[in-house]
């Protein structure tokens, strides 16, 4: 059985074009398989630990090879469980409006937990970082107020919203990734009609990984 995470990074619940965006994919997805897992992930809504000295020093001693003290190994655990529920994911899902020209702090803070070494990533001084996700896919259901693709920039902004969960996904070996796009959302001409052409995009999407994949 395949396994969804849809990762909700925006706190605006119903009125969130990029959860309206992720919602319809992921209802399209539903309707050609029921039997598809969903778990999902609202970070609005979540306890998230703070990731502070112990929880670094932790981190540091795994990179470094050393073994953990107890207070850095209930720290680590603490980490190792938060990561565990994205690990054991077959596909993503991720909601996220541009904040900034970057990514909801809520879904940051989300990503310092669980990009850690051992879990998501592996190095090697001579050739570098090893994600190590194979195999999986993901799918981000991006917006933007203004910014949008091939739009004046800086003036209109600075795209590194998609940029920056593109090289987090791909050092952690995700590289299979979709976008879809409701970008801008305040400067159209046409809200309503243009968040509904997304909306196509996205069931048709949906529909394209059904094909791809059959019994997804």
């Amino acid at each position: 059985m395949t396994k969804l995470l849809f990762v909700v990074a925006s706190p605006r619940k119903a009125d969130s074009a990029s959860i309206q965006l992720a919602e319809t994919y992921l209802g399209a997805l539903r309707a050609s398989n029921p039997s598809l897992e969903v778990d999902v992930l609202d970070l609005w809504e979540s306890d998230l630990p703070a990731f502070d000295g112990d929880k670094v020093a932790a981190k540091m001693n795994v990179i470094a090879g050393e073994g953990h003290n107890e207070v850095q190994r209930s720290a680590w655990d603490q980490i190792e469980g938060i990561a565990h529920r994205f690990m054991s994911a077959d596909r993503y899902l991720i909601a996220a409006p541009m904040w900034n020209n970057g990514i909801p702090y809520r879904l940051k803070h989300y990503i310092d937990l669980i990009h850690q070494p051992g879990l998501l990533w592996g190095f090697d001084p001579q050739s570098g970082y090893t994600g190590l996700l194979a195999g999986k896919h993901a799918t981000l259901a991006l917006t933007s107020g203004v910014y949008a693709l091939g739009a004046c920039s800086p003036a209109f902004g600075v795209d590194h919203h998609s940029t920056y969960l593109r090289d987090w996904l791909n050092q952690a070996g995700v590289t299979a990734i979709d976008e879809l796009r409701f970008q801008p959302s305040l400067l159209t001409e046409d809200p309503a009609g243009d968040l509904a052409k997304a909306k196509e995009g996205a069931v048709a999407l949906a529909r394209a990984h059904v094909c791809g994949r059959p019994g997804l």
